[in-house]
């Protein structure tokens, strides 16, 4: 086998079922395994992949063992040659496979291969490729500098460009099965954040190279997985706190200094935060890309309005001429490669995005990196 897919699931059903209808559809193309761990959600995630998926192979935890451990079990299952970490919060395109498996085949000194990443409103994670956030790199990073001497983002590399860099996200990982093992996986001192920064370390350490490919793009609705609350920002203080202590030579100084930068970037995070609108105002005026005819509750105030992709000009021309607020894309009439690259595409900062995804009942999306995603459902009343 060529590929195993690993996905850790806690909480997030439908989002869920959506990467796995865009996974299914981009395993079509290659010999590969499904295998999804569960982290004792209460949601009926594990029901939707018995019942919807029954070529996935499950994996039921009966507590949340945290993401390190949870990756660790599936890939102890895994059967792939090589091994791809997938947050359950992605859309892939149908040739996503493909085209990571066979730069995987033409670099034999790959440690990990992370893509293009973008968000639910198309703007692109500039976390896709990091560099090692040395205390430096984090002081321009907090001080919002992009200068290369901090280098906390691969600066060297464009979003569409190639080549090596040193940290990868979680989000979507692809390695060797064997080397994945070989350097021991996922550190389980980490619960959640920090595990692919101290991974993909370990993986410059052990002698191979991490690289980009940025002609390949997902979406990562970053909101979801990602929740930018307290106790998120406390997992990745600790997480922060481990990596350094794991990795870098200690003394007095130096610690101390980790301490307080750790601690300043808790605090603007924080205040950040305090100023994000959690409350997304309902978008009235609608735009369904694709040949259904659906019915909204009569309850709603959205307006909705039709239209066959012909091509993305005439798409945005039909936004700007009737004032759309809101595009709502049919992934059982566009291929998620079109979809996610109608999505990367420039469009006026005031539209935002769902997908409604073969046989589903709902459209799905996330209207910021920040913000938790949104679900409607099309069920009539």
């Amino acid at each position: 086998m060529k590929l195993s897919i690993v996905i850790v699931n806690y909480n997030v059903q439908c989002f869920l079922e959506l990467c796995l209808r865009s996974v299914q559809k981009a395993c079509e193309k290659i010999d590969a395994e499904i295998i999804v761990v569960d982290n004792n959600s209460i949601d009926g995630s594990c029901r939707l992949v018995l019942e919807k998926f029954p070529n996935v192979k499950l994996i039921v935890n009966t507590e949340n063992v945290g993401f390190s451990k949870a990756n660790n079990q599936g890939v102890a299952e895994a059967k792939g040659r090589y091994v791809l970490i997938l947050n359950p919060d992605t859309v892939v395109a149908e040739s996503t496979f493909l085209e990571i498996v066979s730069f995987a085949d033409d670099n034999s000194d790959l440690g990990a291969l992370g893509v293009k990443l973008i968000d639910g409103t198309g703007t692109f994670l500039p976390e896709s490729k990091r560099g090692i956030p040395t205390l430096k790199a984090s002081f321009y990073k907090i001080m919002g500098s992009s200068s290369t001497k901090g280098s906390y983002y691969a600066n060297h590399l464009d979003e569409n460009d190639t080549g090596t860099i040193d940290i990868l996200v979680g989000a979507f990982m692809l390695l060797k099965t064997e080397v994945y093992k070989e350097v021991g996986g996922f550190d389980e001192d980490y619960f959640m954040y920090g595990e692919d920064i101290d991974l993909s370390y370990k993986l410059l350490k052990s002698g191979y190279k991490n690289y980009y490919l940025g002609s390949s793009k997902i979406i990562h609705f970053k909101g979801e997985s990602t929740r930018k609350d307290v106790r998120y920002l406390k997992h990745f203080h600790g997480a922060m706190e481990i990596f350094y202590k794991k990795h870098f030579t200690s003394n007095f100084i130096y610690n101390l200094g980790m301490k307080l930068g750790i601690k300043i970037w808790f605090l603007l995070k924080y205040l950040k935060m305090s100023n994000i609108s959690i409350l997304i105002k309902e978008r009235t005026n609608v735009l369904y890309v694709g040949d259904k005819k659906i019915t909204l509750d009569k309850q709603t105030s959205r307006k909705l309005n039709f239209v066959k992709f012909r091509s993305y000009n005439e798409v945005k021309r039909y936004v700007e001429k009737n004032s759309i607020e809101e595009i709502w894309l049919d992934a059982s009439y566009l291929t998620y490669e079109k979809i996610i690259e109608f999505i990367s595409k420039e469009h006026p900062k005031r539209v935002i995005y769902k997908i409604h995804a073969e046989e589903t009942t709902y459209v799905i999306g996330s209207n910021s990196s920040d913000g938790r995603g949104e679900i409607i459902d099309l069920r009539k009343p």
